[in-house]
């Protein structure tokens, strides 16, 4: 009995694990994140409460819904950096975006991307980006290392686990979204989150954070230990980003 307790592992409640959010929608009023900056600064001190202190936030870049540019997005990057300064919280924040490859999608002199040319970008949710490996081949040959945002959410690629391991095989780096491991978007998005983790096909996660339900829901996965159980010994490359911000 007394051996049984002994043995128990410790459960972590903590995000430290994960180094750098790549993935989040924490600046203020440019697209379905964070609306105000006093909401912004709450969400990050609540997650580094959590134990994240390194943000790449990513802020859409979807010109029927949010035509964000490097200004408007570089703006509010300042204006919760200033905010930050105020509130005395120390965290490493930067700006990149995150591009949906839809027939807007244009390669600029000037896109918004993680350290070392990497892009993040995603697809709708209803259709595959018609054309989507040839668009993927345009940037790399800019030399942008590409960045698939939550694979495990596209329902067309739920019955086609062989285009996500495409990808793999094409140099792109698939991103997980933490909560899909939970069920928080559906158990069709768990499942196959499950599948490509079991298959080592993730490089990155990220919380992909927009709101205080999101925190929530994080928070409640953190302290109970799942998502350490679940992911935290997953060999994640977020630390390639930790000294660039």
């Amino acid at each position: 009995m007394f051996s049984f307790f002994k043995n128990k592992k410790p459960i972590v409640r903590d995000l430290k694990w994960l180094g750098v959010d790549i993935h989040s929608h924490l600046l203020p009023g440019i697209d379905d994140g964070s609306p105000d900056v006093d909401e912004s600064i709450s969400l990050i001190t609540k997650l580094t409460a959590l134990g994240i202190d390194q943000f790449i936030c990513t802020p859409h870049i979807f010109m029927e819904l949010y035509p964000n540019t490097a200004e408007t997005i570089n703006r509010a990057l300042e204006r919760t950096k200033a905010a930050l300064q105020k509130a005395h919280l120390q965290v490493g924040i930067a700006a990149a975006a995150e591009y949906m490859l839809d027939e807007n999608f244009e390669i600029s002199d000037v896109m918004m991307s993680l350290p070392n040319k990497h892009i993040l970008v995603e697809m709708s949710y209803l259709n595959e980006t018609p054309n989507i490996e040839q668009v993927i081949f345009n940037l790399q040959i800019k030399g942008y290392t590409v960045i698939l945002a939550h694979p495990e959410r596209y329902n067309f690629y739920h019955q086609a686990y062989e285009k996500i391991h495409r990808f793999h095989d094409m140099g792109v780096l698939l991103q997980l979204n933490l909560l899909s491991v939970t069920g928080y978007y559906g158990r069709e998005v768990k499942i196959a989150s499950d599948y490509l983790l079991k298959n080592k096909l993730y490089r990155l996660a990220g919380t992909d954070l927009h709101h205080q339900k999101h925190y929530n829901a994080l928070k409640y996965h953190v302290e109970n230990g799942y998502l350490f159980d679940k992911l935290g010994k997953y060999p994640f490359e977020n630390n390639r980003f930790l000294h660039l911000i």
